[in-house]
């Protein structure tokens, strides 16, 4: 392919900030609505349970839609897609607002949903075509931290707003920040596009868009929907019969949606299945953290708000030892050791109690948040690295679909896990609800730390070869 030019300075400062005003708002958007919720039930008389469908809603949205995302950006250019995308998702959010209906709302998040499939990974993807490889860690780790400020802010900004305004101004905070991205999308984000125009694979994308929408319900059948298990299993079935039809057909389809040739990129490999199994414990985090605070320690909803504080600011601090830490030991060793180790402190919080002194919750919250904050930042470098330009607009997309999927079935499996052991009671040796939690966290900590085997398959070079950035951007 020809040679790009560099971007001017001002661009090249710029870009990370405005690409990280999308990750803030999606990760604010997502914590602060899950505060509300009850509140939100109230106002538009309904009975709590049902208002499950909302967040459902978004995330079966963004799961339909990402897989598009690549095709799109290369088809219409990142300028005007990414500048789509927060103006969409900033319609979304003033549709909420408005909303007087459960049905009205979930339209709106919807509309949401449409933008915010497309903000993270053509985000993501303006960042991959931009910078040479050696900057990759350097910049995803600083575009992930205003998003980190989502769940740090989240939980305690969302209960205060219900508190003192109303449920209605967790959307309407979306408006200002919307437009100042989009001003900033349209000022400083260069249009980038794939190397040549491609068609769009669309039977592939209605197979592989029903496998993800039937896979994620299932998910949520077996946890927060209470479908029945035949049910869940034929949506299983069905979903996995889509998603292998459409893996057979994209092996003689010559511009599939994502390519099996992808695969043979060892990193992407072993990047995308690590992400998909260590993703399971890491998903489950957010949802089973406030419930054992709230439903078997007895926390107020403020409190649990402010507990969780020192995972995300954690999280935010070892973004920045992630690179040097990378470079001094390597993909193999940091992916490795700090799978078993996240594994190990999910499962420490089996241990916690009634007795247990609240410094030392803090404390174990804090390391959870600091090494889970380190798993994402080596996990998707790793699986992006390697790829060549040609192949990085569909990669990045399958890694955007693979991270929301497992988070799903993080949730699904906590949930499953939690109402497993509920119900089985004292036949389990469980005699309190506490001893439900206790029994959860030890297993998805078990569930995480098997992931440990897939990373053990990087070679210690793995990646190290992109500190040579011209034989990866300009080839």
């Amino acid at each position: 392919m020809p040679d790009r030019a560099p971007l001017d300075p001002t661009t090249a400062r710029w870009l990370p900030w405005v690409v990280a005003i999308a990750f803030f708002m999606q990760s604010l958007d997502g914590t602060i609505l899950n505060t509300a919720l009850p509140a939100m039930a109230r106002s538009l008389a309904e009975d709590p349970l049902r208002m499950q469908g909302v967040v459902i809603a978004y995330m079966l949205t963004v799961a339909l839609l990402i897989p598009a995302s690549g095709w799109i950006a290369d088809r219409f250019g990142t300028k005007r897609i990414f500048f789509s995308a927060i103006l969409l998702f900033s319609f979304g959010s003033l549709l909420c607002a408005a909303a007087n209906s459960l049905v009205f709302l979930i339209f709106a998040r919807v509309v949401q949903g449409l933008g915010g499939a497309l903000m993270l990974p053509v985000g993501r993807l303006v960042v991959l075509r931009a910078y040479p490889r050696s900057e990759l860690v350097r910049v995803m780790s600083f575009i992930t931290i205003p998003g980190l400020l989502g769940p740090l802010l989240g939980p305690t900004l969302g209960g205060w707003l219900v508190e003192i305004l109303s449920w209605h101004w967790i959307f309407l905070l979306n408006l200002p920040v919307g437009a100042l991205g989009c001003y900033a999308v349209w000022k400083f984000i260069p249009d980038l596009r794939g190397a040549e125009r491609t068609s769009f694979d669309g039977p592939g994308f209605v197979l592989f868009g029903a496998a993800m929408v039937l896979i994620t319900i299932a998910m949520e059948g077996l946890g927060e929907l209470h479908l029945p298990h035949l049910r869940v299993m034929l949506l299983l079935f069905a979903g996995m019969a889509c998603l292998a039809a459409y893996w057979l057909r994209a092996g003689r389809d010559p511009e599939p949606l994502f390519s099996p040739s992808l695969f043979r990129v060892r990193t992407f490999a072993i990047g995308i299945l690590g992400n998909l199994f260590s993703r399971l414990g890491s998903g489950a985090l957010p949802f089973l953290v406030p419930l054992l605070l709230q439903v078997a320690l007895g926390y107020s909803p403020a409190q649990a708000g402010m507990s969780m504080i020192p995972l995300a600011a954690s999280a935010m601090v070892a973004k920045s030892v992630a690179r040097p830490l990378i470079e001094r030991l390597g993909y193999r060793i940091v992916l490795t050791g700090n799978t078993l180790l996240l594994g190990l402190l999910l499962a420490s919080l089996g241990l916690v109690d009634e007795q247990t002194p609240y410094a030392l919750l803090l404390v174990q919250l804090a390391l959870l948040g600091a090494v889970n904050s380190m798993q994402f930042t080596a996990m998707n470098t790793v699986t992006l690295i390697d790829l060549d330009d040609a192949s990085a607009s569909s990669g990045n997309s399958l890694l955007s679909v693979v991270a929301q999927l497992s988070l799903s079935l993080g949730v699904a499996c906590a949930g499953a896990l939690l109402g497993g052991f509920t119900a089985a009671g004292s036949a389990e040796g469980v005699e309190t609800t506490l001893g439900a939690f206790q029994l959860t966290f030890v297993t998805i900590g078990v569930m995480a730390m098997l992931a440990a085997a897939i990373f053990l398959q990087l070679s210690p070079t793995d990646g190290r070869r992109a500190r040579r950035p011209e034989q990866h951007m300009e080839s």
